[in-house]
């Protein structure tokens, strides 16, 4: 099945050589380019993608706000696609507010192109992108400058079985599901049951959502 992406970045040079690079993928398809926020949502409003690239940095509406939008519309608005964060930077407090807010991940400008493509790949097939681990240094280093939180995101875990629960910290820390398996001697297929159950019970959407919830929920701390 062909994958559908959108591109919203303000340079245009950015947009063409993803474009070309995306559009040159049997599998990927580049259905439109936004050069802000704004046209950003309105676009995918209209054209319905599986993945959206968003710019971090970018004049009129950024791509923080436009991640938002996307990921939770209005009332009538049933179409919620993938998003990916493009930066610059491998610290940005933009990208950190995105996963909150349900973006699938972030990917640095300056990555290869088989980075590019792979990121758009794994997003598209409803996981997160977590590796190589700029994600989560990312979270770590908000999450050392902002108390954990109390109260009800703390409470949440109580609705974790024990092993949900090391599924989860793992997950925080990093581990894909085949590491997860080797680690607590699981079948692969066993760990993927637990990640589905533990964004259930949480209700998050992927796997970025559940490492910052690990994070600020005090599961998991800075520099374990």
């Amino acid at each position: 099945m062909t994958m559908r992406v959108v591109i919203v970045d303000d340079q245009a040079m950015v947009r063409a050589g993803f474009a070309a690079l995306l559009n040159a993928q049997s599998d990927i398809d580049v259905v439109g380019e936004a050069p802000d926020g704004a046209q950003g949502v309105e676009l995918s409003r209209r054209t319905h993608p599986d993945v959206v690239l968003m710019d971090v940095r970018m004049p009129e509406m950024d791509g923080l706000e436009a991640a938002r939008r996307l990921l939770s519309p209005p009332p009538g608005v049933t179409h919620r696609p993938r998003v990916l964060m493009l930066t610059t930077f491998d610290v940005d407090d933009y990208v950190y507010e995105a996963l909150r807010a349900g973006a699938s991940g972030f990917l640095l400008k300056d990555a290869p192109p088989a980075d590019l493509i792979a990121a758009v790949r794994v997003v598209a097939a409803g996981d997160a992108l977590l590796a190589p681990s700029v994600t989560r240094r990312l979270i770590a280093d908000f999450a050392r400058q902002r108390p954990a939180a109390r109260g009800r995101p703390a409470l949440r875990l109580k609705a974790l079985t024990e092993r949900e629960t090391e599924v989860l910290t793992l997950v925080a820390r990093g581990r894909s599901n085949t590491e997860i398996a080797r680690t607590l001697v699981l079948a692969e297929q066993t760990v993927k049951t637990h990640v589905s159950r533990v964004l259930t019970k949480l209700d998050l959407r992927d796997r970025a959502q559940a490492v910052v919830f690990a994070y600020e929920s005090g599961l998991v701390a800075p520099g374990e």
